[in-house]
């Protein structure tokens, strides 16, 4: 049943206990209720019947009345019409229920299940065996506690609640919870009581002993934004003390990029939770001032797996300072990404990655990033090395490619012009970097090839009176294999897309 103390239905038990009467007559009226709720069709007449049939049922048996088991097939057959699912829903309300038992407030309990019970009182934060979910606006007193309170009990090791991350969240000022308790967590409570007698002394004292134990310079940084979410101001200062000795002796930039974003959230709580968050901001103009120094000698002959790692701590550490918006931070970064993107020998997917993140940011204009991938492209380029920086460029977003005449043209032309075994090489590389766009894009893309519409480009400026565009038509069957397209084409050719 789930229920913890080794009753298998005390709701039953609880309706034997309190209740008088025809006991067949009142469950089953309870169980009709309940299936009326949940736009189920249960009518006084279906009530009768099982009641008959459980009446009967308890005479063929020698019992004097029907328990449980009779009246439980009495509802399945005549109220549930032999269907599991609404009886399921029966035996988890009615047999099991879904209600907490309580104890006394005088009754002896540990120092900081007291201290909890009396924020859940002050809060109006019930604890409930059923889950239910929370919209917390941060900017009102209460529902700012309620977030802190959640926070260290999740700290502690008791999963009262659950942050929910959603893309359609309201904005910063709101976070969404669902709230559920578990009889366990009384246990857990009690084993968190050694480390302090209110449930922020216990939470400080966890991030401590997290401190204490983390060998990563990023695990420090996360464990930064975990007490500024729960509000434990002086764990946040000690913290942002051991990242500063950590980080005058790191000399990875790996290390650094990934220790970067947990910071750069935090810098937002200063608004947005009302907390202090000004202590953070030195740390990061450290880190950042690091990262642009050492990054580019960091890039420097990386295969292809290490490329892939690195290209995620670019993106992070992008999506970062674009969030901290500090204009000395952005300038620094702008000048290393130029400096990747200028690097020979740099592999494709961090140079693509680097001119991409410059255009957007508007570091070049479009006609440079079409110099640069027109470069790219070269004959005396390596198709996989050619496919690795389209995949960097393209970033998992092929807008670019779609608004970009002149861009789309190179990408036509260079392959058009492979080699057939070229092509097989490079197909697996430049698969995975189109599967990556959203559908829309992708289906925009197979309209464009199936049309014929792309403009035409060639490698370099000039006349283009000798290219064979008959040539050309003949590669659409190929790129609609690469966007995935050709059992769409098939289906439609057979009537049946």
């Amino acid at each position: 049943s789930g229920y913890g103390a080794g009753v298998d239905s005390p709701e039953w038990y609880d309706l034997l206990w309190s209740g008088k009467g025809d006991l067949a007559i009142r469950w089953l009226t309870r169980a009709a209720r309940l299936m009326r709720k949940q736009d189920l069709d249960a009518s006084s007449a279906h009530i009768i019947e099982a009641a008959r049939l459980a009446d009967t049922l308890a005479a063929m048996r020698g019992k004097p009345g029907p328990g449980l088991e009779e009246l439980d097939e009495a509802t399945l057959t005549v109220m549930c019409f032999g269907m599991d699912a609404p009886m399921r829903l029966i035996r988890d309300r009615l047999v099991v229920g879904n209600r907490l038992g309580a104890v006394p407030e005088d009754a002896p309990a540990t120092p900081l299940q007291q201290d909890l019970a009396q924020q859940q009182k002050s809060l109006r934060l019930p604890a409930s065996a059923d889950h239910k979910d929370y919209d917390f606006d941060l900017r009102k007193p209460n529902d700012l506690a309620r977030s802190h309170l959640l926070h260290r009990l999740n700290l502690l090791g008791v999963p009262w609640g659950k942050l929910l991350r959603q893309q359609n969240d309201k904005g910063t000022f709101h976070e969404r919870w669902r709230l559920q308790w578990q009889v366990e967590f009384a246990i857990s409570l009690i084993d968190a009581g050694r480390r302090g007698s209110t449930v922020g002394e216990a939470a400080a004292q966890r991030i401590a002993q997290l401190a204490a134990e983390a060998d990563k310079l990023a695990t420090l940084t996360g464990l930064v934004e975990d007490a500024l979410m729960a509000e434990l101001p002086q764990a946040v200062e000690s913290l942002v003390a051991a990242i500063r000795d950590r980080t005058a002796l790191a000399g990875d930039v790996l290390q650094l990029m990934e220790a970067l974003p947990p910071l750069a959230n935090v810098s937002r709580y200063g608004n947005v939770r009302q907390t202090d968050a000004v202590t953070v901001l030195g740390v990061v103009d450290g880190l950042v001032t690091r990262i642009c120094v050492g990054l580019p000698s960091a890039c420097a002959s990386l295969d292809d797996e290490a490329a892939g790692h690195m290209l995620g701590l670019i993106d992070g550490t992008e999506r970062a300072l674009s969030l901290l918006r500090n204009e000395d931070h952005l300038l620094q970064w702008r000048a290393t990404l130029r400096q990747l993107m200028d690097r020979s020998g740099l592999h494709g997917l961090i140079a693509g990655r680097a001119t991409r993140l410059l255009h957007d940011s508007g570091g070049i204009d479009g006609e440079e990033m079409a110099r640069r991938l027109g470069l790219a492209l070269s004959l005396a380029t390596e198709p996989a090395e050619v496919a690795a920086w389209i995949e960097g460029l393209l970033g998992g977003s092929g807008l670019i490619l779609i608004h970009d005449e002149g861009l789309w043209g190179l990408v036509d032309a260079w392959l058009t012009g492979l080699h057939d075994d070229h092509f097989t090489e490079i197909l697996p590389l430049l698969r995975r970097s189109f599967s990556a766009f959203a559908p829309p894009e992708r289906r925009q893309m197979g309209e464009r090839v199936t049309r014929g519409a792309a403009p035409r480009a060639t490698m370099a400026a000039g006349d283009d009176e000798d290219f064979d565009y008959q040539a050309a038509d003949a590669v659409l069957p190929v790129l609609a294999r690469l966007l995935g397209l050709e059992s769409q084409e098939q289906g439609g050719a057979d009537g049946t897309g």
